[in-house]
């Protein structure tokens, strides 16, 4: 329509088709602050991993001073989900790791003081059941539910896709088995966690059985997805991926791991999942594809939300604007030549 209007060179009529596109827009904007991403802010830190220039265009990142320490960022993120996400009656995932121990620590907290009632958890690791145990959570197995509400765990890696690389705890069989039975599964991180792609930051942990092992370590170091990687049999501690022991580790399932190491980002996470799952010997591997309702992520500003919905409505806003842009441009060529005629 802005075309026909500018080969009849009737600049009232593209005037008026400008504004109302504008106005239409305008009159949208509660959407754009409702599913742009959500703005975190940069904490400094040179025990982490900084967040590159990228990071900050995609997540929105405004630069900031900071507020908190690691710890008590990961207290913020994980008594939000619990205190946004979790209502009484439900059951409930509980997740393995630093992040997610705060989260158990807050259902307890809530059952205890009455805020929550009639709850049963499911645990991802024996030390997510120990806690839960020592904090009273009643809690039950898939084996009797084998439908969750929600589930909450932390993240190793998380890339602009809400893919996860999860599992650097050597929880990733027990916490993926739960959490794909979860209506929603919410992420909780720091943004120390967030990355413009996975597998440089963090090694990918494959669970693999312990018979035949090695020949295992090398038909996965073989595949076509994971070219270039070093595959690291992990050794001591089955929670850690730091080499702490002569011995190797021993997940709570009896199996062992190995660490993927890129030293570039992973092209194709749901290609490579799908490799490695169909892989003769791997048992689970700890990339989490398209499962995310929503990544919580805590900064200096607070906790602020991510969602693969908010993020797709976001970039249909942004090439609506651009859209818009580039037709005024249009209409000031089409104005000036109008007017040399």
């Amino acid at each position: 329509q802005l075309l026909c209007c500018i080969i009849h060179s009737n600049t009232t009529e593209i005037t008026m088709k400008i504004s109302a596109a504008f106005a239409a827009l305008l009159a949208s904007s509660s959407q754009v602050a409702a599913f742009a991403p959500a703005k975190l802010s940069v904490r400094y830190s040179t025990s982490i991993r900084s967040v590159t220039a990228a990071q900050k265009e995609f997540f929105g990142i405004t630069d900031a001073a900071p507020a908190l320490s690691q710890d008590e960022l990961k207290q913020m993120v994980g008594y939000k989900s619990v205190d946004d996400y979790v209502k009484s009656g439900m059951v409930v995932g509980l997740g393995t790791g630093s992040t997610a121990y705060f989260a158990v620590e807050r259902l307890g907290q809530l059952l205890k003081d009455g805020t929550l009632t009639d709850i049963v958890a499911i645990p991802t690791s024996i030390r997510t059941k120990e806690q839960a145990e020592e904090l009273g959570i009643p809690l039950v197995t898939l084996d009797t539910h084998s439908k969750l509400d929600v589930a909450i765990d932390g993240a190793d890696e998380v890339d602009p896709d809400l893919n996860l690389v999860k599992g650097g705890g050597g929880a990733l069989l027990r916490e993926k088995m739960v959490e794909v039975c979860a209506d929603k599964f919410i992420v909780i991180v720091d943004e120390s966690k967030l990355c413009d792609g996975l597998g440089p930051g963090f090694p990918l942990p494959v669970e693999i059985t312990p018979f035949c092992h090695e020949h295992t370590i090398r038909t996965i170091a073989a595949l076509p997805s994971c070219e270039g990687c070093d595959a690291v049999l992990r050794m001591g501690s089955s929670s850690s991926n730091v080499n702490d022991g002569d011995e190797i580790a021993i997940t709570d399932n009896g199996n062992y791991i190995v660490d993927l190491h890129f030293k570039e980002a992973i092209k194709d996470a749901p290609t490579m999942a799908t490799e490695l799952k169909n892989t003769v010997g791997v048992v689970d591997h700890g990339l989490f594809c398209g499962m995310t309702t929503a990544v919580l992520c805590a900064g200096a500003d607070g906790v602020t939300v991510t969602a693969p919905e908010k993020k797709n409505k976001a970039e249909k806003i942004v090439k609506n604007m651009a859209f818009l842009s580039a037709a005024v441009g249009l209409l000031a060529v089409s104005t000036m030549i109008i007017r040399k005629r």
